[in-house]
């Protein structure tokens, strides 16, 4: 159903506050020609009502010749702010950015975020945004789990339709999303609700199996038949299957370059406001489907770059792949079963 801009501009407000928004903080809102002019504005006469000092910065858009389609995750890496140290700075110095264009991968925004500057990225439809309007719950059921991953030395994904994937874990950090940025240096996403780490180099093993009705990002299509990934040290060795197969090993060759294999993040939905059914319900256009990555109980799986925990894999290729149906076990602890959250409790869903 239609937000209207009083409720946008209210629910800013609401989310900015989480983020730590008070008239002694300086707001930045990063936008291009295709952010939605809603939500700037919104985000704007938010921060204003909060007191903050706000400003807004505006870099043109930004189109790679390799990158393909209109989704802002479908080519990683160079961004509109590649090269432009005076806008960096720019936004360096605000307390926080509202990202509406999308920085994510970069190492623009990384060089921001240790600067102390928090970032807030908001580009899905305002409708969207007040379905998942994020609350302390939200936090405190992601941050709940977040002490079981980090503690965590291992995970195993197994499914009915046939996966069977392993990796250690320890390497690198355990990453969470809730919806506001209320840290120092803290990048978050709203809508999202899910947690996630990356394999330690070379130990991820096993097959995963992409059912019908599971979902390949950023395609945004709802699997119609499996495909089936076969990893080795870390890296989709094989791709079989029918068409779907296919299509993804000709998109992944596209790019030539060996890192687009790699297996990047892993984790879990945490987010029982979004839905696995809302992809078909928008246009592709619309967003970046947090729903898909963000919903409850999915195994959240991706493929490519890992630069922003300190990885070497800079590539501009990056694919999430949310499963349904999973059991998902860290440590040999279940901590979902067939796709249904079963710890830690205080990451169940009331």
């Amino acid at each position: 159903m239609p937000v209207s801009d009083c409720e946008l501009t209210q629910m800013f407000e609401h989310v900015l506050k989480l983020s730590k928004v008070d008239a002694t903080q300086s707001v930045a809102v990063l936008k291009s020609h295709y952010s939605d002019p809603r939500t700037v504005r919104a985000a704007m006469d938010a921060a204003q009502r909060l007191g903050a000092k706000v400003y807004a910065v505006e870099l043109p858009s930004f189109n790679h010749p390799m990158a393909m389609g209109n989704d802002m995750t479908a080519y990683c890496g160079d961004t509109a702010l590649t090269g432009n140290i005076a806008a960096q700075r720019a936004l360096e110095a605000a307390d926080l950015v509202v990202d509406t264009m999308m920085l994510l991968h970069s190492p623009e925004q990384e060089q921001i975020l240790k600067t102390g500057t928090r970032i807030l990225l908001a580009v899905e439809p305002p409708e969207v945004l007040a379905r998942m309007l994020p609350t302390l719950a939200d936090k405190e059921r992601v941050m709940a789990a977040e002490k079981l991953l980090k503690q965590a030395r291992s995970i195993h994904v197994r499914s009915k339709a046939g996966s069977d994937f392993r990796a250690a874990l320890g390497q690198y950090p355990a990453v969470t999303e809730y919806g506001f940025a209320d840290e120092p240096g803290r990048w978050d996403h709203w809508p999202s609700g899910f947690l996630f780490s990356w394999p330690n180099e070379e130990t991820a093993q096993g097959v995963l199996v992409i059912d019908v009705g599971d979902i390949v990002l950023p395609f945004k299509n709802y699997s119609r038949e499996q495909i089936t990934l076969e990893i080795d040290k870390g890296f989709i060795t094989s791709i079989h299957g029918g068409f779907e197969a296919e299509y993804l090993r000709d998109y992944l060759k596209y790019f030539n370059d060996p890192e687009v294999y790699g297996i990047s993040h892993i984790g879990w939905g945490l987010q029982p406001r979004a839905q696995w059914t809302a992809m078909g319900l928008h246009d592709k256009n619309d967003g970046m489907c947090m729903d898909a990555r963000a919903f409850y109980g999915n195994f959240l799986f991706s493929t490519g770059p890992n630069t922003e925990v300190g990885g070497t894999r800079k590539t501009p290729c990056h694919l999430d792949i949310p499963l349904r149906h999973c059991d998902i076990y860290l440590d040999d602890q279940a901590v979902v079963a067939a796709g249904v959250v079963v710890a830690p409790q205080g990451s169940i869903a009331s």
